[in-house]
């Protein structure tokens, strides 16, 4: 292992960890362990390096924030996968074949590494997106390359710095670079390929991976909705909501999107979100704890949309300070609540992804659902009341790819329970044993009892009438 970061190609990184998996054989549970250990090793020792670098990337990330959710966010995956993977390594016992099970046969299911795994990381959690998986990947015995987002370029050299001064390039590596390096990247033929980003680039490394049959796992976000019940306490509502959305300034995968609530509660909720937020950030220009967009084109972006909401006639609500030319400058932004904009608003079609909210009004919570489940399937959904008939019929009625109940942007923490998306949100998950076992290869195995009884019961051709009424017999409902 070196601390000199010596670049090297997808492919010749796939095929040098290839070549150190087949040779390696079987992969211990106490390998496994090592591996995670020296990952959160690497983070305990480089975490200040890392958050100082998701910063300088942002232009202002509080490193609170970073060390919170990409540090110690990582550290949570990582440190369950060390201390349960010795539990979920043991063959499984299944039933065997009848009738030879009477004989001695047997059947379990060995759960194997599938190889090297390819990890694709996004920006607005530059460490979590990679490290996080990989807790997995490695539980399940994989080697990985990882290929960090080019948007947030000091975190990648960060990070390959640290990963090449405890790793060999055989084992885990780190691959920089551009867009054309994330294509050639997904190109390659993994033996599992993990991406977390937007939906429209999901589908092309989804594409890119059907070139090879490489199966794939993907987070891509959404319109992550909040349903809001009569029953719920508009302050707690409107504090947990001004709380998740303050997180990263928005830019989280898991970001509540757009917020549903019935009529006569609308008013409630504005003043409060108002409330709320600007307790939190009381300004927003020079405040180290506001994160700034990450960019000038998502900034752009962003403002736009909100301005093609006002200007189809939505009302536009300010929480916290109006913007300035100096909050413009360096990229930071009040939250803006955006009422009831028009169905075709660019904000209304397009994961927002930064400081603005979707409010809209309901008359029957019912009507709310059916809106919701016209559109894409949604990373996460929310729900808000006191009413548990109501809680048990909106998780009945919806289809995410988390839930968190009461609160937002909580249930991506639970590192004992499958995060993913389904449908446009995306496919697969990690975490915990489900994570385990989206890595490994589950392989079923059927192993002979001391007798075979097949020829003395005329089971063998030539086939005789007995067996044939046998058969016949055992065709039935």
């Amino acid at each position: 292992m070196s601390d000199i970061v010596v670049p090297r190609s997808p492919r010749a990184l796939l095929d040098a960890q290839q070549a150190a998996f087949r040779a390696e054989g079987p992969v211990s549970a106490a390998t496994r362990k090592d591996r995670l250990q020296r990952v959160i090793d690497l983070l305990v020792k480089h975490n200040d390096a890392l958050c100082e670098a998701m910063g300088a990337d942002f232009g202002g990330r509080p490193a609170v924030f970073s060390m919170m959710n990409d540090i110690a966010g990582s550290l949570g995956s990582l440190k369950h996968a060390r201390d349960h993977v010795e539990a979920w390594l043991p063959d499984q016992p299944r039933p065997s074949v009848a009738p030879f099970d009477a004989f001695g046969a047997t059947a379990w299911v060995k759960y194997q590494p599938k190889g090297v795994v390819g990890i694709i990381g996004t920006w607005n959690a530059p460490v979590f997106t990679l490290l996080s998986p990989l807790a997995s990947v490695f539980a399940a015995g994989n080697r990985a390359v990882l290929k960090p987002s080019e948007i947030a370029p000091r975190t990648a050299e960060a990070l390959a710095r640290a990963v090449a001064e405890c790793f060999a390039p055989e084992e885990l590596a780190v691959v920089t670079g551009g867009p054309d390096v994330a294509a050639e990247f997904a190109r390659q033929p993994w033996n599992h390929l993990v991406f977390t980003g937007s939906t429209a680039v999901g589908k092309l490394i989804m594409k890119a991976a059907a070139e090879n049959l490489v199966p794939v796992t993907l987070e891509l976000g959404g319109k992550s909705p909040v349903l809001i019940g009569q029953s719920a306490d508009i302050r707690n509502a409107a504090e947990r909501i001004a709380v998740g959305k303050g997180l990263n300034s928005g830019q989280l995968c898991v970001a509540p999107d757009v917020a549903w609530v019935h009529e006569s509660q609308l008013e409630g909720l504005i003043d409060s979100l108002k409330d709320f937020y600007a307790g939190q950030y009381p300004t927003i220009a020079g405040n180290a704890e506001v994160t700034p967009v990450v960019n000038e084109r998502h900034f752009a972006r962003v403002e736009s949309y909100v301005a093609d909401a006002g200007a189809r006639g939505a009302r536009i609500v300010m929480a916290g300070e109006w913007p300035t030319a100096e909050g413009a400058a360096e990229r930071r932004m009040p939250l803006r609540l955006v009422v009831n904009p028009p169905a075709d608003s660019e904000i209304a079609t397009n994961e927002i992804f930064g400081p603005a909210l979707v409010l809209r009004s309901y008359r029957k919570l019912a009507e709310a659902v059916a809106e919701i489940n016209a559109g894409e399937r949604p990373l996460a959904l929310y729900y808000f009341g006191s009413d548990a008939a109501e809680q048990q019929w909106v998780l009945d009625h919806t289809l995410s790819g988390g839930v968190s109940i009461n609160d937002v942007t909580m249930h991506p923490a639970l590192h004992d329970a499958p995060f993913g998306g389904v449908g446009a949100s995306g496919m697969g998950h990690y975490h915990g044993h489900e994570g385990f076992l989206e890595f490994s290869h589950a392989r079923a195995v059927y192993r002979a009892g001391s007798h075979d009884p097949r020829r003395e019961w005329g089971m063998l051709p030539p086939y005789s009438d007995n067996f044939t009424q046998m058969i016949r017999a055992a065709v039935a409902p």
